[in-house]
């Protein structure tokens, strides 16, 4: 698997400035999506006035939540203490899991790191923006917060941002007080958070066994689909991995199509083989800046995030099209076209 540069994910490139330094160094290198990349910047940003969904109360909501992740995300690491407390291996992993459930994560997973789970260099802001990114730990604590099914229901309308963004906070707290806890026992700790990323959390999550990737190429679990925020916290501490995982999603998928269906920009691949399951990420985005929100539909339109019983009840959807077409029937039976719920809750209304 290929390592990723983050300079060339869209919320890297949306940030470049005309004639800043990044900007000049990216666009020599990368001509051919100087137009498209020109053409977002003008575009209303995310709870901005001029998108779809604005609220004057509402917005400022999610806004709010990814302003304080940028004040916050200097803390992501600092220097352990000194003396190592002595940790029996075991042990610690389990009070580790503990903990961050404690804080409220749903899933958690550990896994030995390698090379392609981080970007090449970093792209995501100005001041760090070309650093090759060669600090790597051992391990990865990936964990999920879920968010909420009938807020994210209504994507992509403005309560599906807010939630999105809570949720991201909420991921935020859970990998801070992990690593400030790690770095009091005296090994290194790194949380990697909502725009302070050295590497992909989904990638991270699938080789420890939260998920599998879907056709929406996210990370999918069985518990919650793709309803979760995804949270990593690296470190030196030796710990137990987990294994990874097969609830049969690849085939699941290849029947369902439903994410790929129903995407407003029609970004996702309709193509039954995994291989060829890509975002195109510019008009998936451009749609996000149209609409005011991070949409979310592709995963509100996936069964696994409708908690329903047939997918409960099943260890696994591998090589079992019988099992695959019940779960679908029951979705279908259970919403009919599609889950979305119109209107707010009445605290946004």
């Amino acid at each position: 698997m290929n390592r990723v540069d983050e300079r060339d994910t869209m919320f890297a490139r949306s940030n470049y400035e005309k004639g800043s330094e990044a900007y000049v160094d990216y666009y020599s290198r990368n001509p051919e999506k100087k137009d498209i990349d020109d053409s977002i910047r003008t575009r209303p940003y995310l709870c901005s006035e001029e998108s779809m969904t604005y609220n004057p109360t509402n917005s400022p909501m999610a806004l709010s939540a990814f302003e304080f992740l940028s004040d916050i995300k200097h803390l992501c690491e600092n220097k352990p203490k000194s003396e190592k407390v002595k940790v029996n291996k075991k042990i610690i992993t389990k009070k580790i899991k503990g903990f961050a459930k404690q804080y409220g994560a749903k899933l958690v997973g550990i896994t030995e790191l390698k090379d392609y789970h981080y970007y090449t260099h970093r792209g995501r802001h100005e001041e760090n923006y070309g650093e090759e990114i060669t600090n790597h730990h051992k391990y990865g604590i990936v964990f999920a917060v879920e968010m909420d099914k009938d807020m994210i229901n209504r994507g992509p309308m403005i309560a599906e941002v807010i939630e999105t963004s809570k949720c991201y906070v909420d991921a935020s707290i859970v990998g801070m007080v992990l690593s400030y806890y790690i770095r009091n026992l005296g090994y290194e700790a790194r949380n990697h958070m909502d725009s302070n990323y050295l590497l992909m959390p989904v990638r991270v999550a699938k080789d420890a066994g939260l998920g599998q990737i879907g056709r929406n190429t996210i990370l999918t679990t069985k518990e919650y689909g793709s309803r979760i925020r995804l949270g990593v916290v690296t470190t030196d501490l030796e710990l137990d991995v987990d294994e990874q995982i097969d609830f049969g999603l690849d085939d699941f998928c290849k029947l369902c199509n439903k994410c790929a269906h129903f995407c407003p920009s029609q970004s996702l691949s309709n193509k039954p083989d995994k291989d060829s399951w890509v975002i195109e990420q510019e008009s998936c985005y451009i749609k996000w800046l149209y609409m005011g929100t991070d949409c979310g539909m592709c995963i509100s339109v996936c069964p696994f995030a409708q908690e329903l019983e047939t997918i409960k009840e099943v260890n696994t959807f591998k090589d079992n099209q019988e099992l695959i077409k019940k779960a679908l029937d029951e979705y279908k039976e259970k919403f009919g076209k599609r889950p979305f719920v119109p209107g707010n809750p009445d605290w946004l209304r």
